[in-house]
């Protein structure tokens, strides 16, 4: 399940954003949601607004099966709550992939999720790819991951 923004809500959401942030481009940059159902989206959503959450990983095999181009450190990105409509923006400040088994205990504790350990993150990554992935591979002890830190844009925590 993909969410999606109405584009007329994001042209608006975007147009009163740069009212506050003129040195925002013009164009709304790519809107997307955390997860993959609108519980996960609202429960991500929560932890990037509140601070605690400013890394993400992604399976680089789902961006290949899919044709996503993969972020750019610098890019912009609004993301969405669970119905879609848009909540934030965040940065992009870097990247790295690795294989999943050497995923680093600091970029676990900065995704934000259960309780930010390494296992937890081993834990939760491993289901959600095995369910949701959208390559027929799944996950893989050395699948590779890109694993983003980003900032908060607006609003800020």
């Amino acid at each position: 399940m993909s969410i999606t923004a109405d584009p007329e809500v994001l042209a608006s959401y975007w147009q009163d954003l740069r009212s506050t942030l003129p040195e925002l481009p013009p164009e709304p940059p790519e809107a997307w949601a955390f997860g993959a159902t609108p519980e996960h989206a609202d429960g991500l959503l929560e932890l990037v607004m509140s601070g605690v959450k400013t890394g993400t990983a992604s399976s680089v095999w789902d961006y290949e099966a899919s044709g996503d181009p993969m972020p750019r450190v610098g890019e912009l990105s609004v993301i969405l709550d669970g119905s879609g409509i848009p909540r934030a923006v965040i940065r992009t400040s870097s990247l790295l992939t690795v294989p999943f088994d050497e995923v680093s205990e600091e970029h676990a504790h900065a995704e934000g999720e259960g309780d930010r350990t390494l296992r937890a993150w081993r834990e939760i990554h491993e289901r959600f790819w095995r369910t949701h992935s959208e390559d027929p591979r799944g996950w893989a002890p050395d699948m590779p991951v890109l694993c983003e830190r980003f900032t908060l844009v607006h609003p800020l925590p």
